[in-house]
């Protein structure tokens, strides 16, 4: 929401207020603040067309989560109270069988309800693992935040791009870059995919703490992020991803008594208003290109 429309919202339900206190033979403090309430719930819930803050972002994920993983904690005390009986029933059924006179087609009928039971309980199982498998697959899916990094996904990357390249005028100068963890396989050949994940959450981590607030990190897929600089001059954008080059090489991580050193190589384009998605990514493509044959962590810039 635009400023000016808040500005807008505000004053209404600031005379709204001055209304509702003079319509009332007896405004307590009590009745205000129940309003006031209210509106803070109206404004809350009022839906953008922009991708939120990464912080309600994380929020409304991790609350799904939440109801997930409780919903699991739930189906499991259950399941280990039934095999709890079924573990009686055989206990049962054993000292049936060390009795002085065993009733062999007794024993027979009780050991084959008991099979049934567990068969059952295992199909019962099966069915509400996968129920709770498909629901966390569906979060992940429409989700925009990548699991791993908490930084902003792919699907959001295209969301964000088609609606800045909709636009027929952009009143701001937009750049886009890509940027590419220099030879990334050696590091999971040599040290291991946990190893390699801890490097991306290390990156997606400096990337955050380096941007401004209006600018977006995604990650783009495997090794790859996508940073979107808003209000951004050319001087001034190779000034912060060159910045961006430095704190990373400058960076270690400690992984099992090992220093990991990584560095990036970046490619780095600017928004124009004829541009689609595909286009503008594929411009910062080849100027990543560029800084992976140039001899990697360096920057380069394609422009139309």
């Amino acid at each position: 929401m635009q400023k000016d429309a808040l500005k807008s919202l505000v004053t209404k339900m600031y005379e709204e207020l001055l209304i509702n206190i003079d319509n009332q033979k007896s405004a307590t403090k009590e009745k205000v603040v129940t309003f006031l309430q209210d509106a803070i719930n109206t404004i809350s819930n009022i839906q953008t067309d922009n991708i939120g803050s990464l912080e309600n972002t994380k929020i409304s994920f991790t609350d799904a989560y939440k109801e997930i993983t409780q919903e699991s904690i739930s189906y499991y005390k259950n399941s280990n109270d039934r095999f709890d009986e079924i573990t009686k029933l055989h206990e049962e059924a054993l000292d049936e069988f060390h009795a002085a006179s065993i009733d062999l087609p007794k024993m027979t009928e009780k050991f084959v309800d008991i099979q049934n039971y567990m068969k059952d309980e295992i199909i019962r199982a099966n069915s509400i693992i996968l129920d709770l498998m498909t629901k966390v697959k569906t979060l992940e899916t429409n989700s925009n935040l990548d699991a791993l990094t908490n930084v902003f996904n792919r699907r959001a990357l295209t969301t964000y791009l088609h609606n800045i390249c909709a636009k027929d005028t952009l009143n701001h100068e937009l750049y886009l870059v890509i940027l590419d963890i220099d030879d990334f396989k050696n590091i999971n050949d040599t040290y291991g995919h946990i190893a390699g994940d801890k490097i991306l959450i290390l990156i997606a981590n400096i990337l955050k703490r380096t941007l401004r607030d209006g600018d977006k990190v995604f990650r783009y897929g495997g090794e790859e992020f996508i940073i979107v600089l808003n209000r951004i001059s050319n001087d001034v954008c190779m000034q912060v991803t060159q910045r961006i080059l430095n704190i990373i090489s400058s960076n270690q991580l400690i992984y099992k008594g090992n220093s990991l050193n990584v560095t990036m190589s970046i490619g780095v384009t600017r928004h124009d208003i004829n541009d689609t998605p595909d286009t503008l990514i594929n411009r910062a493509d080849k100027a990543l290109y560029k800084s992976k044959h140039g001899g990697k962590n360096q920057v380069n810039m394609e422009m139309l």
